[in-house]
C-alpha cells in the first residue's frame, strides 16, 4: 500500500491532524507548535480579500452602558459602574457564508463587538450560539473547508459537512443547536450573542476569576422555519442586513443586555467537566447570570466597505482587567484572528478608522503597507531619549500556573466530559415537542440533500448517540425520503 501520511507544506511528516502541542493535556498550547502555526497562517492567506469564515455581514455603531457594579470581579474601566463606552458591532451570516450568500442559510451567526475604551480596544468575538463545534484550533481550517466548496467542481456538498461532523463527536452540541430553530434567526436583532469561551477577569486586589459573556436580545428571540428561510433566500437574500439598517434608520434602536457567568478561579480545577471546553455550556444553576449593562446600536454605517468589510476583531484585543484562559481554541484564535487581519487588510489595519483606538497609541511599529499614521523616532526600545516604556502594573496581565510535558493530547477526561450529554439534554429538557419535530425535519432535509454512504449510516448513529428517540425519527425520515 502506498504511503499516505499528512505532511507539512515543506513535505515533512505532520505530527498530528487533530491535536495541538500543549503543556500537559490541560495546559496552554505552545507557540513552538510550528505545524499549528503553519495551518492557521496558511488558512488565513488562502483567500483574499474576502474573510474566510463569516464573510458576509452587517454592522452599526452604538454605546455600551454599565448598569451594575462588577468591580469585585474586574478592574477593567469598561465594566466599572456608570461607564459608557462607544462600540461597533458586526453580525455575520455564517461560518461558511460567502459575501454573495443568503442571510437565511442554516448556520451559526457571528456576533462581535468592539469596545473603544479609554485603555485601548476590547473585542468580544463570538456567535449567536453559546458553544463551538471543535475544541482544538488545529481542526479549524478543516471545519470551515468542510462547509465550503469542493476543490473539483466548486460546489457546496452536504456529504462533506456530515462526513466531518460525524467523525468529530464534539460537534454534537453545536450541530443540535444549528439544526434546531436557532439555525436561522429571523434577523440579527432577534438573536442572542455569546463570547463562547471562558475568559479571565482580574480585580484591583489581583484576584482572578473566569467569566463567560452573554448578550441577551431585548427584541426577543425570533427565528425562521426552513421553508421561510428558503423563500427569503430567493426573494430577499439580504434580509438581515436590510432589517438592521432600516430599523436604525427608523430609530428603532436594537439593544442587548450583557450578562456574565462568573466562576471562582479554584472551581475550574475540580469542576465536573472541563470548564474551558468550548463545546460545553456552564449550567446556570451552578453559575447564574449576573447583569452587567446594555448594548445599544443607534448609528448606521456610512460606507459598508470601510466600516464593515475592513473591521477587524480579535480575541487578543484585551484591556487591563481582562484576559484569556487555558481554552485551547481561544488561545489559537488569539493568534489567528489578528494574523488574518494582517494578511487580509494589512499590517496597519488598526489605523483604519473603524479599528483605530479612541485613546493615545504609543507603539514602536513603523512602515508596512497602508500606513498613514506618522512614526516618530525613536523606533526602538530600550532607548535613552525618553521613548515610552512598558508598565506591567498598568497592564494587569492575567496569568495562571501551568506545568506538564509537551504533548499532543485531548483535555484530561472528567466525570461529565462526554460529547453527547449536553446535546442530549438540549433535546430532551430544553426543546418542546414542536421544536423536536422541527429539528428532525431540518436534519432529514439537510441529510437527504446529497449525503451518501458510508457517511449516511454515521449520521443516523450520530443522532442515536445524542438521543435514541431523535435518532429513530431521523432514521425513519431518511428511509421514507429514499422510498419516494
Amino acid at each position: 500500500m502506498a504511503e499516505n501520511y499528512t505532511t507539512t507544506n515543506a513535505g515533512a511528516p505532520a505530527p498530528s491532524d487533530e491535536l495541538s502541542l500543549s503543556l500537559g493535556p490541560d495546559g496552554p498550547i505552545l507557540l513552538q507548535d510550528s505545524y499549528l502555526i503553519e495551518q492557521m497562517a496558511a488558512f488565513n492567506r488562502e483567500r483574499a480579500p474576502e474573510r474566510q469564515p463569516h464573510a458576509k455581514g452587517a454592522g452599526a455603531f452604538g454605546r455600551f452602558e454599565v448598569t451594575n457594579d462588577l468591580s469585585a470581579y474586574t478592574k477593567a474601566a469598561v465594566f466599572q459602574p456608570g461607564a459608557t463606552t462607544e462600540v461597533f458591532a458586526r453580525f455575520s451570516s455564517g461560518n461558511s457564508g460567502e459575501r454573495g450568500s443568503a442571510d437565511t442559510a442554516r448556520d451559526n451567526r457571528g456576533f462581535s463587538v468592539k469596545f473603544y475604551t479609554a485603555e485601548g480596544n476590547f473585542d468580544i468575538v463570538g456567535s449567536d450560539v453559546p458553544v463551538f463545534a471543535i475544541r482544538d484550533p488545529i481542526k479549524f481550517p478543516s471545519l470551515i473547508r468542510a462547509g465550503g466548496r469542493r476543490a473539483d467542481n466548486d460546489l457546496h456538498d452536504h456529504n462533506m459537512v456530515w462526513d466531518f461532523w460525524t467523525l468529530c463527536p464534539e460537534t454534537a452540541h453545536l450541530v443540535t443547536l444549528v439544526m434546531g430553530d436557532r439555525g436561522i434567526p429571523k434577523t440579527f436583532r432577534h438573536m442572542n450573542g455569546f463570547g463562547l469561551h471562558a475568559f479571565s477577569w482580574i480585580n484591583s486586589a489581583g484576584e482572578i476569576c473566569w467569566v463567560k459573556y452573554h448578550f441577551k436580545t431585548n427584541q426577543g428571540i425570533q427565528w425562521l422555519t426552513q421553508e421561510e428561510g428558503n423563500r427569503l433566500a430567493g426573494t430577499d437574500p439580504d434580509c438581515c442586513i436590510r432589517d438592521l439598517y432600516e430599523a436604525i434608520e427608523r430609530a428603532e434602536y436594537p439593544s442587548w443586555s450583557l450578562k456574565v457567568q462568573v466562576m471562582p478561579f479554584a472551581d475550574a480545577k475540580t469542576y465536573r467537566f472541563n470548564p474551558f471546553d468550548v463545546t460545553k455550556v456552564w449550567p446556570h444553576a451552578d453559575y447564574p447570570l449576573i447583569d452587567v449593562g446594555t448594548l445599544t446600536l443607534d448609528r448606521n454605517i456610512t460606507d459598508h466597505h470601510t466600516e464593515v468589510e475592513q473591521a477587524g476583531f480579535a480575541p487578543s484585543n484585551l484591556v487591563p482587567g481582562t484576559g484569556l484562559s487555558p481554552d485551547k481554541l481561544l488561545l489559537g484564535r488569539s493568534f489567528a484572528y489578528a494574523d488574518a487581519h494582517r494578511a487580509r487588510i494589512g499590517v496597519n489595519h488598526n489605523q483604519i478608522p473603524v479599528n483605530a483606538p479612541r485613546c493615545a497609541v504609543r507603539s514602536y511599529s513603523k512602515g508596512g503597507r497602508m500606513r498613514f499614521g506618522n512614526a516618530a523616532d525613536p523606533v526602538y526600545v530600550p532607548n535613552s531619549v525618553g521613548g515610552p516604556r512598558a508598565d506591567p502594573d498598568r497592564t494587569a496581565e492575567v496569568g495562571w500556573a501551568a506545568d506538564g510535558e509537551m504533548m499532543r493530547a485531548a483535555y484530561t477526561p472528567r466525570r461529565d466530559d462526554d460529547d453527547w450529554g449536553q446535546a442530549g439534554t438540549l433535546v430532551r429538557e430544553v426543546m418542546d415537542d414542536a421544536q423536536r419535530e422541527r429539528l428532525v425535519h431540518n436534519i432529514v432535509g439537510h441529510v437527504c440533500a446529497g449525503v451518501k454512504e458510508p457517511v449516511l449510516s454515521r449520521v443516523v448513529q450520530y443522532w442515536y448517540n445524542i438521543d435514541r428517540e431523535i435518532g429513530k425519527k431521523v432514521e425513519d425520515g431518511i428511509r421514507a425520503n429514499a422510498s419516494r
